[in-house]
């Protein structure tokens, strides 16, 4: 993947295509280039019969410039960078920001495509596109384009693991509104990823972590809670917090503590030192509520739901 920023400075990820495909893109409009070329040659031969050699020379010269250079031009142009090669392959040409060509990046690479395509047979754009890291050749370095896929598989969404029954309203006192949406991100992947990883290798990705995640909450891991099970709970947390916003109280709810889940791969916390009762609940410090009498801290019992009023909002929107 290539990532592409646009002038807006966003960041669009593209899959620049490689010389294979470019290169059957290329040698089906060369083909159909060469059959209308052959098609219209003839047909100015039958009807210039009568002419001298120099008229025939230049409707020669005319139609080869035409029909090689111009017309290729001229299809990029007005389709926006998908050539009839180009459509078959699942290419398309963009700006260097992600955007459609115009015309003068059209007649950039066509006119040095006519020099390092046509006249060194493909050498010099073969040599281009291994030396560049996203596999450009001349005529998209001087033009400022780039060359990508358009039809890419799609790949299954990350399942996130749910966390452990025993965690489950454990970190409904937390306070995420110092939390990053980029840390988000980077724990949401580790989640959908962590078993792919080494053990070991993924133990200390979420050790790290869990360490980032708590220090922007002000409250530490609780002992004897795997720093993966953390981790579930509390993008768990999160994401019931912004279902609760966006449809109203009662949409979306902890599960039930003694119901049984899917399997998470976290481990008992017995296997970690400390049963599950001796897991505390989770507050953060200074968190508060309004009552009728003023101010008093948040309590949260263990094991049971808060009612949607005593807990405060992240102040996030779910990452794009």
């Amino acid at each position: 993947m290539s990532e592409l920023v646009t002038g807006e400075a966003v960041a669009l990820e593209l899959r620049p295509a490689r010389l294979p495909s470019r290169a059957l893109a290329v040698l089906l409009d060369l083909v159909a280039a060469m059959a209308v070329y052959v098609a219209v040659t003839i047909v100015l031969v039958t009807s210039t019969a009568s002419l001298d050699e120099a008229a025939q020379t230049a409707l020669s010269i005319a139609t080869f410039v035409l029909v090689l250079v111009g017309a290729p031009i001229a299809v990029e142009t007005l389709s926006h960078g998908r050539s009839l090669g180009k459509m078959a392959c699942g290419l398309r040409v963009v700006r260097d920001d992600g955007g459609p060509i115009r015309f003068r990046h059209a007649l950039v690479r066509g006119l040095i495509g006519v020099i390092e395509i046509l006249m060194t047979f493909g050498v010099v754009a073969c040599i281009a596109s291994f030396v560049s890291a996203r596999g450009r050749r001349l005529g998209d370095v001087f033009a400022g384009t780039l060359v990508v896929r358009e039809r890419i598989p799609v790949a299954r969404t990350g399942f996130v693991p749910p966390p452990p029954p025993w965690l489950a309203g454990r970190f409904s006192g937390l306070d995420l509104s110092a939390v990053p949406d980029g840390l988000w991100l980077a724990v949401r992947q580790y989640l959908t990823r962590m078993q792919q990883l080494d053990p070991q290798v993924g133990w200390s990705m979420a050790e790290r972590l869990a360490s980032d995640l708590a220090e922007r909450t002000g409250a530490p891991v609780p002992q004897g809670v795997p720093p993966a099970a953390y981790l579930a709970a509390v993008v768990q947390e999160r994401q019931a917090r912004e279902s609760r916003r966006a449809f109203g109280s009662g949409s979306a709810s902890s599960p039930d503590p003694a119901g049984e889940g899917p399997p998470g791969g976290y481990g008992a916390p017995a296997a970690y030192g400390a049963p599950a009762s001796d897991v505390p609940p989770v507050v953060a410090p200074g968190a508060a509520s309004e009552s009728s009498g003023g101010r008093r801290p948040v309590e949260v019992p263990e094991r049971q739901e808060v009612p949607e009023g005593d807990r405060p909002g992240t102040g996030f929107v779910p990452p794009a």
